[in-house]
This record gives structure tokens, C-alpha cells and sequence, in this order.
């Protein structure tokens, strides 16, 4: 399966063919379309492949969004449209900004299927992309799954995020931290403290190596400036 998302907050955006993910877009709502032509690039290949295409509750409310939905269910494109709901946007809560805020009945008018899911939850998240993967690839067309999340910081480094409160933000944090609820999954399998450890060091290692890298990373040469950019002359 490829994967293609929403750039959040201005910040910078990762980008590797090698494993499938073609990065994220600083355009609210421009990455499904993109996603769109991927899953054409499947269906026309016929490769067996997926995409995954990832936008916020916010990008929901994009015209090109539907322009998009309309042709994937048309064409029965290879797409999985996961709508990241993290209920505030840039900073309005869904609520208020939309009519409709239960944002997987959004592709009912295109006849696209959709499944609401705790994005929450480790497992919830697991059984639904299966379910969602079963219906594409055998030909039914695309799925939309929106995932019910949050985030705990603002929206961006400039966001004080004061349309909430701090005890609504510390609450999810105590009673629906995806991490801590994993690690409660995994204990009751039998997964020592210990070894959950020894994991989370590694983790921390990549992520430490990973910005190490990218701060140190030299700027690229300025004869760089015009690679894989199309040059029109009139």
C-alpha cells in the first residue's frame, strides 16, 4: 500500500518512494486528489496495489475533496480515504465548522462506504484498515474511515490552543493515550515492563538520529535549484 498525507502546522515533509510514502502537502485537501491519481496508477498497472490517502477533519470540507471521491467511486479506484478527525481543525472545533460532523457518512453521496473508528485505539485502527483493505482489493471500489482522535498541542508552534480546556486535554490524555493503551494490550499478553523498555529505547534512538540528521544535514548546492521543476518560455 502507498501512502499520501496532510502537511500540519508548516512543517517540513517526508517524502520516500522506498517505502511508498509520497509525502505530505502544505495544500489543505491537495494530497487526495494526488492519492486519487496514485490508486489511478494502480487500477491502470493492474499491480494489486493500495493508497491511502490521509486529510484532517478540517481538508474534509475541500471541494476538490469530493471532486475526488466522486471519481474513485466512478472508476473504483484502489483508495482508502482515512479522515483524521482530531475534532478542532487548525483551531474550530468540527462542530461548528461543519454541518455534517460525523465525517464518515461524508461519501454517502457518492455511494462510498464509510466506518467510524477510535483512532485511539491500537486495535480498533488495525481491524478496521484490514476491513477497509478486504473491500478494496477485491474491486468494490473506495472506503472512507474516519479516525477519532486528538492532538494535545496546538495546531502549530503560533497556536496556544485556548478554544478548549486544560482539564478536556488532560482527560484524554489519562483515559485514551493510544501508547499507554497499547502498552496495556501488550501487558496483558504477557509483554514484560522490561522489554516494552528496551523498545522504547530504540524508538527514541531513531527518532534522536533522525533530527540529528536533518539538522545537520548541509543545504542543498544552488546548482540544485532547478532539479525536477518544469521550466516554461513563452
Amino acid at each position: 500500500a502507498a501512502g499520501i498525507s496532510q502537511g500540519k502546522g508548516g512543517s517540513m515533509h517526508m517524502f520516500s518512494t522506498e517505502h511508498k510514502f509520497y509525502g505530505g502537502h502544505g495544500i489543505v485537501g491537495a494530497q487526495v486528489s494526488l492519492g486519487a491519481g496514485l490508486a489511478f496508477g494502480h487500477k491502470y498497472a493492474n499491480d494489486g496495489g493500495v493508497c491511502l490517502a490521509y486529510f484532517g477533519d478540517g481538508a474534509s470540507n475541500q471541494g476538490q475533496v469530493y471532486e475526488s471521491f466522486n471519481m474513485a467511486e466512478l472508476w473504483k479506484l484502489p483508495i482508502i480515504f482515512v479522515i483524521e478527525n482530531n475534532q478542532y481543525a487548525m483551531g474550530t472545533s468540527v462542530n461548528r465548522a461543519s454541518s455534517e460532523d460525523q465525517l464518515y457518512r461524508r461519501g454517502e453521496s457518492f455511494r462510498i462506504p464509510g466506518i467510524q473508528v477510535d483512532g485511539m485505539d491500537v486495535l480498533a485502527v488495525r481491524g478496521a484498515a484490514e476491513v477497509a483493505l478486504d473491500w478494496v482489493r477485491s474491486g468494490k471500489g473506495p472506503v472512507l474511515l474516519e479516525m477519532k482522535t486528538y492532538r494535545y498541542r496546538g495546531h502549530s508552534m503560533s497556536d496556544p490552543a485556548k478554544y478548549r480546556s486544560r482539564d478536556e486535554v488532560q482527560s484524554v490524555r489519562d483515559n485514551s493515550d493510544p501508547i499507554e493503551g497499547c502498552k496495556a494490550y501488550l501487558a496483558e499478553m504477557g509483554v514484560s515492563e522490561d522489554a516494552l523498555k528496551v523498545i522504547e529505547k530504540e524508538i527514541r534512538k531513531i527518532v534522536n538520529e533522525s533530527a540529528d540528521f536533518a539538522e545537520t544535514s548541509p543545504e542543498p548546492d544552488l546548482s540544485e535549484l532547478y532539479t525536477d521543476v518544469l521550466v516554461e518560455q513563452y
